[in-house]
């Protein structure tokens, strides 16, 4: 013990330096795993089950856009609208397709009487459509909560409504749940793709578990209609290309209001990511609107990516420092800290992963962890570059 105490007296004022900052940003990302990334498993973990009589659960709207979308409205459709709940209505708002859309809808609204269906002109505003559309599809709902999906998703289980419809009992407004999104394994990157959207949903869930809720997806959320018409519709965020999921609640929510179903019956999935075309698409509708958000959560996650870097750069200038001057000690303190800090990471992540059908993440995960903000920045970018070149049409033809 004497020997190491002398040896560690030994360490240069950069030896210490470096030894000090390390351990710092390692406790940094310790804190983000065990007190962020782990609240939605710990959250199911700990969640007591909600006992709700049929009579006592209240009567839901789903509402559904759909645009050019007939194969996948035809695919899921039966999913939503065969639900094992006692009062549900399904209202698919076509937004002026030009497929089979209609005829797809006029078939099962023959066979399921609790479909209900209309549409927006061909000509509605591009911006603004899907805000439109969904305001056709809330005014027509005949109940006071609101579940919301899209045509390229489908519920995993039959009873994905019944575990909204006895969350809204427990008095809040909005309701945010987890919409997995499968990759085809032959597809480039779908490894990545999986990890990127269990990371995505991982981060606002949790938030919204600690009371600081800011954005949802419409793949699975749901809220109040009076809430809706309380905070003037998509009013705020009119002219915005997208929001009206994530920048809506990230509008609406608070701490009060907001609560989280993560149960695996509550779950959406989509499997309409064939390329990685289609993934960017969807990515950078939310990545622009996210520049919008109010509040700190990108502050937050952005100084989660800042620790990440600062980490592995002082992990690899402490090894070197540690080789070049025979400090075995600092070398070794080093790799410990990456070891835990990997290991820890990878198990959090692995239990979300495997409670929300993510999959499993081992040694690559570093990698992904790293590639992460690198492509949310490059998709961010494409996605400003088309928002600038779409409202310079709109603009040109005004």
């Amino acid at each position: 013990m004497d020997f190491i105490f002398s040896y560690v007296a030994q360490f240069s004022i950069y030896e210490w330096f470096l030894g000090a900052v390390l351990l710092f940003f390692f406790l940094i990302l310790l804190c983000y795993n065990l007190f962020v990334y782990r609240k939605p498993f710990n959250h199911e973990i700990k969640r007591k089950d909600i006992t709700v009589d049929d009579s006592n659960l209240p009567g839901i709207s789903v509402i559904i856009s759909s645009k050019n979308d007939s194969e996948q409205l035809e695919k899921n459709l039966p999913f939503v609208l065969e639900q094992d709940y006692p009062n549900f209505e399904v209202i698919v708002v076509n937004c002026g397709s030009t497929d089979e859309t209609d005829t797809v809808l006029k078939a099962a609204s023959n066979k399921y009487p609790q479909l209900y269906h209309t549409f927006i002109p061909a000509e509605a505003d591009e911006i603004n459509e899907k805000k439109l559309a969904l305001t056709v599809g809330i005014k027509a709902a005949k109940n006071d909560f609101l579940l919301f999906t899209e045509s390229y998703c489908k519920p995993c289980s039959s009873e994905w409504i019944r575990e909204f419809g006895k969350q809204f009992t427990q008095g809040k407004d909005i309701i945010l749940g987890y919409s997995n999104l499968q990759a085809p394994e032959k597809m480039s990157y779908s490894s990545f793709i999986k990890y990127d959207n269990l990371i995505h949903h991982i981060k606002f869930l949790s938030r919204a578990i600690s009371r600081k809720p800011f954005m949802g997806t419409g793949r699975n959320m749901g809220y109040k209609k009076e809430l809706f018409f309380k905070n003037k519709g998509f009013s705020a965020i009119l002219g915005i290309d997208g929001g009206e999921d994530d920048l809506f609640i990230n509008r609406i929510s608070n701490k009060r209001n907001t609560d989280v179903v993560v149960s695996a019956k509550s779950i959406t999935e989509t499997d309409s990511v064939e390329n990685l075309a289609t993934w960017r698409s969807l990515k950078s509708r939310h990545l622009y609107t996210k520049q919008l958000y109010k509040g700190f959560s990108s502050l937050f996650f952005g100084f989660e990516n800042l620790s990440k870097y600062s980490f592995l750069l002082l992990f690899i200038a402490s090894v070197v420092t540690g080789i070049l001057t025979s400090n075995y000690i600092l070398l070794g303190f080093a790799l410990l800290l990456f070891i835990i800090q990997l290991l820890i990471r990878m198990s959090v992540i692995n239990k979300n992963g495997k409670h929300f059908g993510a999959g499993k993440f081992n040694i690559q995960l570093l990698l992904f962890d790293l590639m992460q903000p690198i492509y949310n920045q490059r998709f961010t970018k494409y996605a400003n570059s088309r928002n600038r070149a779409i409202m310079s049409v709109r603009r040109w033809y005004k």
